[in-house]
């Protein structure tokens, strides 16, 4: 922006508080990762073009010189030609090797990004585990109920305490959270995505009415025995005195008994 205006170019920035479909800004954060990876790679691979390039030119100028390293014939009427053949094998000689520098330096930021980019591209990939996505899907819908709630929730009075909302303040309240409860709506997208996967069978889609107390279930590669069922999880023994709880959605397996 600086840049542009001291051009003498006329700048100027728009903000939009809109909110962006959840699907619009998964592929938007997957393609901009994909292109940085890219535009690297590419400057990696036109760096080591142009050493290459400049190594032979450096063979090219240093076949004009004469063989076995003769000295310079001052006086001779090849002492110009001779000279000149030296400085452009030296010139060529340098540049090669700023060329090479420039190629392995390139080659660095590429292994640098492309590290980044496996990383990302790692925590991409986590964030649409079966587990996560389930948690995920749990935790926008207990945002959207408290979101509802307080649309209807008794408003503070100085002088009576909290009494119920009158029509207005519901009113009010409903068109103020409204766009929040919109945008907390647009991220269940990932409703879309868990059932692909428990249709794919990559998702195990266990709950309450399916997990009993006494059935077998895998969490993490283990198997335990159930000893409680909750509402949104189930309760595995220890070998401690206590129990740990896994939500259904990390159900990796499930065995009933006979």
């Amino acid at each position: 922006m600086q840049a542009l205006k001291t051009a003498g170019l006329e700048a100027t920035t728009e903000l939009s508080t809109e909110h962006r479909p959840t699907a619009e800004v998964e592929a938007g954060k997957i393609a901009r990762q994909a292109d940085r990876v890219d535009a690297v790679n590419a400057k990696a691979d036109r760096k080591a073009a142009a050493d290459t390039a400049a190594w032979e030119r450096v063979e090219t100028a240093t076949s004009r010189l004469p063989e076995g390293g003769e000295p310079i014939h001052v006086g001779h009427r090849f002492e110009g030609r001779h000279r000149n053949a030296i400085a452009k094998a030296d010139t060529a000689m340098r540049r090669s090797i700023e060329a090479t520098a420039d190629a392995e330096r390139a080659r660095a930021r590429s292994d640098a990004k492309r590290a980044r980019a496996d990383a990302a591209a790692m925590t991409t990939d986590s964030r649409y585990r079966p587990g996560v996505d389930g948690n995920r899907i749990e935790k926008l819908g207990a945002e959207i109920r408290k979101l509802e709630r307080r649309i209807i929730e008794p408003c503070y009075d100085a002088e009576r305490g909290y009494v119920p909302a009158t029509a207005e303040q519901i009113d009010a309240t409903h068109a103020r959270l409204t766009p929040y409860i919109d945008e907390k709506r647009d991220q269940l997208d990932w409703e879309g995505l868990r059932a692909a996967q428990v249709d794919s069978g990559t998702a195990t889609g266990y709950s309450r009415e399916t997990v009993k107390k006494g059935d077998r279930v895998k969490v993490r590669g283990h198997w335990y025995t159930v000893v409680r069922v909750n509402a949104k999880t189930v309760s595995v023994p220890t070998p401690y005195s206590w129990t740990d709880t896994t939500p259904y959605a990390e159900l990796q397996d499930l065995h009933q008994p006979e």
